[in-house]
């Protein structure tokens, strides 16, 4: 176990602010522990000499030592409160108290302090604005909640206290039983990450599940969660999916890659499975923690009732998994077993007068198959099958393979009677046919999860020195925004782009022009100006003798258009063949939580259309590089759909992993665009650019 595990299982806790008084936080929390906690309870209360028949001490010092501290006092007094607990020595605390950063200004002084205080002694703070926190271990409840939790193996976090409450209501009357609880508060010290590195220690946890609302540092999150999920699944609730915040992005990539799609590319490379509901969150723990994981796809239906069947079949097919195809042994077999009239192919219907042996017969059977990876039980009540007969089977041939099995034995009463049966062993049962095969959805996720492999990446050769000269021209001139001005920086990073140059008077303009072979596009160029398309400010296929007169025409657009705009010059570059190439963009923003989201997806001037793009969190390797390519719906264009000639894919997933380097080495850049990146058969040129920069960030940026 990790450095909490005095916080769950303390021999002793001491409640300050303990009292008797009716109806106040701080008697809920001292009866909870007092009826339920097996360690040795501390009331301290300056105005009390006893609570609730408990001897109360003054203050921290004056008491016995303690292990834990569960803090309801004034929120101006919490910080001194702490600075007391650790002269003790004590390190874990659990502060209740709001009035903190939850509340605005001065609540947020509040937490920097104490912030301040638990640095100073190295505590173990949850909180504050916390219901409290629960375990099994001990039967302690050092809450405020009305319900105890029961024994079980699921470690569970959630950032809303009510939620924690309405969730042991209804999880104690399901029978879903917990080891650890834990409500997070504002997370002033530990957050989400110290729990899922706690709970993955804990060889009693099973699965871990959590209610957030936010993760505080996105990186350090999905590092801790890779390394966790290779033993533990992790199940969340990630509420605020809207992200109004993204509109505001300057960038393509920003515009369309908001924090939403941060935290859903941040979890899905955790290897954290991702639930949408509360339903599913605990559809999902309770076959994760009973249940091994498929060894493939398949899934085989038995059932006494065409209808369910049919629902549980079109549950299979909107799922990641598929109906199994049995093998010919097992359907002669079936056949032979079943009575006539049942239909031995997958779903199975042995009819509306199957008795639990039939069932057991047919479950035998198809779990001898090698294709079948898992197992929907599915039963209608009838007068000739006992529930309980039926749950006994089940577990007897779920006990008898290494397939897991789940039920849905639809009813009410007699349903549930035969799920306690089943709960003791492990075997979920589910009334709604879909939850069923949600539950062997998410083991089969977390097989996948486990079995996946991660590419560390690749570091290129590139000019670093370079790359800082360029960006710090945001700097130099004041303006934080890089255009086409700075395509040197791809040079730097390896990233091809096409031969021109930018020039500031059409002279200059010719005779670029006349260097380059054949015709030439000519682009506005101005950090003032995004769409430079939509005024005329780009000329396509521009002969030499036309180039005055283009560079002209191009500088009165932007100042008709924009007289205030700060116009740098027109770029001259060499004109690259479309016909037989896909425009792409690749682009990254940099998330608060997360850093840097990289994007890929269909580019040009439709990109904000279409939005046909993938995202990953940098740095990223090889494979999540060329996953990232796969995943477009236009992927098929990069592999050379109705006759096209193959683009050159590899240069495209070159670039992705030359930008996640570029990104990662320099925190500095916000936002940026090579939009569009072109892949046609004989490589990838970057034809455009635009990128953000934090001025400030740049000078701190690491050198190596």
């Amino acid at each position: 176990m990790g450095r909490l595990v005095d916080l769950f299982d303390p021999e002793t806790v001491a409640v300050v602010g303990a009292t008797d008084r009716e109806g106040a936080v701080g008697r809920a929390i001292l009866e909870n522990l007092r009826d339920t906690f097996g360690g040795d309870v501390v009331p301290i209360n300056p105005s009390r000499d006893e609570v609730l028949g408990l001897e109360c001490y003054e203050d921290v010092s004056s008491a016995p030592p303690i292990e834990l501290a569960v803090v309801v006092v004034p929120p101006d007094a919490v910080a001194g409160t702490l600075r007391e607990i650790g002269e003790t020595g004590t390190r874990n605390v659990v502060v209740i108290t709001a009035g903190f950063s939850e509340t605005g200004g001065e609540g947020a002084e509040r937490e920097r302090r104490l912030r301040e205080v638990a640095a100073d002694y190295d505590l173990n703070v949850v909180g504050p604005n916390s219901l409290g926190i629960m375990s099994t271990r001990n039967d302690m409840n050092a809450s405020f909640g009305p319900e105890d939790a029961i024994e079980g193996s699921i470690s569970f976090m959630s950032q809303s206290g009510a939620f924690i409450t309405a969730v042991l209501d209804w999880a104690n009357e399901q029978g879903i039983g917990f080891r650890d609880v834990v409500s997070l508060g504002n997370k002033a010290v530990l957050d989400e990450t110290d729990f899922v590195r706690e709970w993955g220690d804990d060889p009693d946890t099973d699965v871990i599940i959590g209610y957030l609302e936010g993760i505080d540092d996105g990186d350090e999150f999905v590092e801790t969660a890779r390394a966790v999920t290779d033993e533990t699944p992790i199940v969340l609730v990630k509420s605020g999916r809207t992200d109004a915040g993204a509109q505001a992005a300057s960038s393509h990539t920003g515009a369309i890659a908001g924090s939403e799609r941060a935290y859903e590319a941040g979890l899905e490379q955790a290897g954290v499975i991702r639930a949408d509901s509360v339903q599913e969150l605990f559809d999902y723990s309770r076959a994760l923690s009973g249940l091994p994981e498929p060894d493939s796809d398949g899934v085989a239906v038995v059932t006494n009732a065409g209808g369910p069947g049919v629902l549980t079949t079109d549950a299979v097919g909107d799922s990641t998994l598929e109906i199994a195809d049995f093998e010919d042994e097992t359907i002669d077999e079936l056949a032979a077993a079943m009575p006539d009239e049942a239909s031995v192919y997958n779903p199975i219907d042995i009819i509306g007068d199957a008795d639990a042996e039939r069932f057991g017969e047919a479950l035998s059977i198809v779990l001898e198959d090698s294709n079948v990876g898992s197992a929907v039980v599915v039963s209608s009540p009838t007068a000739v099958l006992e529930y309980d007969n039926l749950a006994e089977t089940i577990i007897e041939k779920r006990q008898a393979h290494e397939t897991p099995v789940v039920a849905c034995l639809m009813g009410g009463q007699r349903a549930r009677a035969a799920e306690e049966v089943l709960r003791d062993f492990g075997i979920p049962n589910y009334f709604d046919p879909s939850r069923a095969v949600s539950g062997l959805d998410a083991l089969a996720t977390y097989r996948d999860v486990r079995e996946r492999t991660i590419d560390e990446p690749e570091r290129f050769d590139v000019d670093r020195e370079r790359a800082r000269e360029i960006l710090t021209r945001a700097t130099d001139r004041d303006d934080n925004r890089l255009g086409v001005e700075s395509m040197d920086l791809f040079d730097a990073y390896g990233i091809p782009t096409p031969d021109g140059e930018i020039v500031d008077d059409p002279n200059r303009a010719r005779e670029v022009a006349t260097s380059i072979e054949g015709d030439v596009v000519m682009k506005i160029v101005s950090p003032d100006i995004s769409h430079k398309s939509d005024i005329g400010g780009v000329k396509i296929g521009v002969a030499d003798e036309d180039v005055y007169d283009a560079y002209e025409d191009l500088v009165a657009r932007a100042r008709n258009y924009q007289p205030d705009a700060t116009v740098l010059g027109v770029q001259v570059q060499e004109q690259v063949d479309l016909d037989d190439a896909t425009e792409t963009i690749v682009g990254m923003n940099r998330d608060p939580q997360f850093g840097p989201l990289l994007l890929f997806g269909l580019g040009g001037i439709f990109v904000e259309i279409l939005e046909d793009t993938s995202v990953r969190v940098a740095p990223i390797g090889e494979d999540e590089a060329r996953a990232m390519v796969d995943e477009i719906q236009a992927t098929p264009l990069l592999r050379g759909a109705r006759g096209r000639e193959p683009a050159d894919v590899d240069g495209v997933v070159e670039t992705i992993q030359r930008l996640s380097q570029l990104v990662t080495d320099f925190p500095s850049v916000l936002e940026l665009d090579i939009n569009p990146l072109v892949a046609g058969p004989d490589g990838v040129q970057a034809i455009d650019l635009r990128l953000t920069v934090d001025t400030d960030e740049l000078e701190t940026d690491p050198d190596q």
